[in-house]
């Protein structure tokens, strides 16, 4: 017992030391006073650039900027890969504390009776056309551009523009509305001198070495350099007219100056860019609304459960004789055919396995990331860690898709077990793949390299399908869930009611009550990755949200489909969460059309590209809201089976009878609440995380 205490002692300075981001803070000193833990010399570095007009983002090296001698490209791991982010070292390199004003970095030339010149410049118009921003970084952090916006608010953005340009008929574009002197017609303004100001915490009164950097800013401003031997960095902004006709050279300057903030403190010096991003302001209104619609839909959900079904069967448990309970109706007939085998059970049961293994997934990294462990200061862990927890979590996929077919009675159980491993991400590999051939056309950084490809197929056929396999395995293994008996022969049933709407409710055009109460998710434009993301707590707890209100809407679509002795629910259960997939693709095509400003065939089909991957997964991710049917319908099916009633009272479409105004009422309200939730809430919050 005492050796406890000393290890306890010999591994506190190790505790001591760690951080949960996983970034090792780096200390910095007056040059000549440098240590192996503190040095002198400030590397700025260069990530891909994009806008928000192409998806397609550019390395920084595809532009005709100034270039570091030595370049130096820090390991990036497997989601800074598939992000399209490509780091690299820049000529920028300053001095901690010694100040610079209009410091050459490089000058560059075009001539145009040169083809090559012709081409680099053109490339850096249409860059400035199209709003291409750069994304620079000082020891981990992106350098902000802040400027002041409506009621006195300021915004920080984690990127600057290249330059702008003014129309031939005009019109000011972009970032051209800073400057009065940006007017004249068919000009391009370059952006190329930067006043960057770099913010550090001294130490004082800390325990570690030399000064820490908190916080690292830029303004950017165009100046017409005509002595490079003399530069002022005053006078006319540097102009370069639509038509390339003489001589051009580009000289590209900075000033640096350094502030001390020891009212920063370096573990929360990420608070500030976080603070000023356009989406940090939580819709508490929205939220309470969402609140408010779930214990609706879970005093439902009870009412059905607790009142309803106990009227039910006491009203059936004082029937004396069986004439009596043939003129019954309701979902008390059908408790013998409820568990009878769908259509395609096949397909059923692999979105069934896949969706546990997406559901597991997203839940898993979601955690993580109100943890901590997540941030965004380690850049790409969020998708590094969603890819290896799918590649991981084969098995509870395999297991709960054998299971279920084998529930089924399915006997292909290879067919079974190959499709829930190959499907469905079969899919999105190969949509994955032509995105990836057009962004390699274009030259586009965000291509992924074929190594990675290979690194990809490799982590998908060597670990995902064999864990696959072995939870298959114990999955045909185990008993098939004996939920109920089921009668002998197949019960008629109508097609067309009015609570149960029939199958043509999904085809276009032909709206009805069950679609109404579909889930309509907005989707923000996600393929601005530069974008930074980092409420995870709220995003967990729409989540949550999102969970529940599918699942009880489910459960209440499902009692109604039963009352109105309609025993084929497996598919209309698992459409009725998994039709949200589908607005979520309208919405997309609606933002597409209505919001952004994407110009281009590729950037066209690329945006609709990464947006049918998301589609699917989430069809794929809701549903898990027809496990929790499942469930419910197991223990009505088990109350029902308490009290047997005759299998000849078979319902006759002649006996139809008239549905409840309260059912329908309870349908339709709760179809209303659950799109008014969705519209306020996650068409603001969700799927911005990068």
């Amino acid at each position: 017992m005492r050796l406890l205490p000393a290890a306890l002692l010999a591994l506190a300075p190790l505790c001591a030391a760690f951080y949960l981001p996983g970034l090792a803070p780096v200390s910095f000193c007056e040059e000549g006073e440098e240590t192996e833990s503190c040095k002198s010399l400030i590397e700025l570095f260069v990530n891909r650039l994009d806008s928000v007009e192409s998806v397609l983002p550019y390395e920084y090296d595809a532009f005709d900027f100034c270039q570091d001698k030595e370049e130096k490209r820090p390991s990036e791991n497997l989601g800074q890969v598939l992000f399209g982010e490509r780091i690299a070292s820049s000529p920028y390199k300053f001095t901690f504390k010694k100040q610079e004003t209009c410091k050459k970095v490089c000058t560059r030339s075009y001539d145009p009776g040169n083809s090559a010149d012709k081409g680099k410049l053109a490339f850096l118009k249409k860059g400035m056309q199209l709003n291409y921003q750069h994304h620079w970084i000082i020891d981990n952090m992106p350098v902000t551009w802040c400027y002041d916006v409506e009621d006195g608010q300021k915004y920080c953005n984690p990127g600057f523009p290249i330059g702008c340009f003014v129309t031939p008929d005009g019109r000011v574009k972009d970032a051209c509305v800073i400057n009065s002197e940006f007017n004249k017609k068919n000009t391009f303004y370059l952006f190329n001198h930067v006043d960057i100001t770099i913010m550090y915490h001294s130490g004082k009164d800390e325990n570690w070495p030399g000064a820490r950097l908190v916080m690292a800013r830029l303004r950017p401003q165009s100046y017409k350099h005509t002595d490079e031997n003399n530069l002022s960095c005053e006078g006319p902004p540097m102009e370069i007219p639509g038509d390339f006709t003489n001589k051009l050279n580009l000289i590209y300057t900075y000033s640096v100056t350094f502030e001390e903030k020891n009212n920063i403190k370096w573990a929360s010096r990420w608070d500030y860019i976080l603070e000023s991003m356009p989406h940090t302001n939580i819709q508490w209104f929205s939220i309470m609304n969402s609140l408010v619609i779930v214990l609706f839909l879970s005093g439902m959900v009870a009412m059905i459960i607790l009142r309803t079904l106990h009227k039910d069967i006491a009203r059936y448990n004082q029937i004396d004789s069986s004439e009596d309970a043939q003129e019954e109706f309701g979902w008390k007939l059908v408790h013998g055919d409820v568990f009878r085998p769908p259509r395609k059970g096949m397909l059923l049961s692999v979105f069934l396995g896949q969706g546990t293994q997406i559901f597991i997934m997203t839940f898993i990294t979601l955690f993580l990331a109100c943890l901590g462990f997540l941030s965004p200061a380690n850049r790409g862990a969020l998708m590094t860690c969603a890819v290896v927890l799918w590649v991981l979590l084969g098995t509870p996929a395999g297991y709960v898709s054998a299971r279920m077919y084998k529930t089924f009675r399915g006997e292909k159980w290879k067919t079974n077990v190959l499709l829930t491993a190959l499907l469905c991400p079969g899919i999105v590999f190969a949509d994955f793949f032509i995105m990836n051939l057009i962004l390699w056309v274009k030259g586009s950084s965000a291509a992924i390299p074929f190594g990675t490809l290979v690194a990809i197929l490799a982590m998908w056929f060597g670990i995902s399908v064999p864990l696959t396999f072995v939870g298959a395995y114990f999955g045909f293994k185990e008993k098939h869930w004996n939920w109920s008996q089921t009668w002998p022969g197949d019960r008629l049933v109508v097609e067309e009611n009015l609570v149960g709407c029939s199958d043509e409710m999904w085809r276009p055009g032909k709206l009805c009550c069950s679609r109404r109460k579909e889930v309509d998710i907005g989707t923000r434009e996600d393929y601005r990755s530069h974008q930074m993301y980092y409420m995870f707590g709220f995003l967990f707890l729409v989540f949550i949200i999102l969970l529940i209100t599918c699942s009880e809407a489910t459960v209440l679509l499902c009692y109604f489909h039963l009352c109105a002795e309609d025993y084929h629910w497996w598919w209309r259960s698992f459409l009725t969460s998994s039709f949200t997939a589908v607005y979520l693709f309208i919405y997309a095509v609606h933002y597409f059309f209505s919001k952004l400003q994407i110009t281009g065939t590729a950037s066209t089909i690329l945006y609709f590209g990464y947006t049918m991957i998301m589609v699917l997964i989430f069809f794929l991710f809701t549903v898990r809201c027809q496990l929790s049917v499942y469930n419910t319908s197991f223990h009505v099916s088990e109350s029902a089976s308490i009290y047997p009633v005759e299998y000849s009272a078979v319902y006759k479409p002649e006996e139809e009878k008239v549905k409840k105004p309260a059912e329908v009422f309870s349908v339709c309200l709760s179809c209303f609440l659950a799109r008014e939730m969705i519209r306020d809430v996650f068409t603001r919050e969700f799927l911005n995380s990068k």
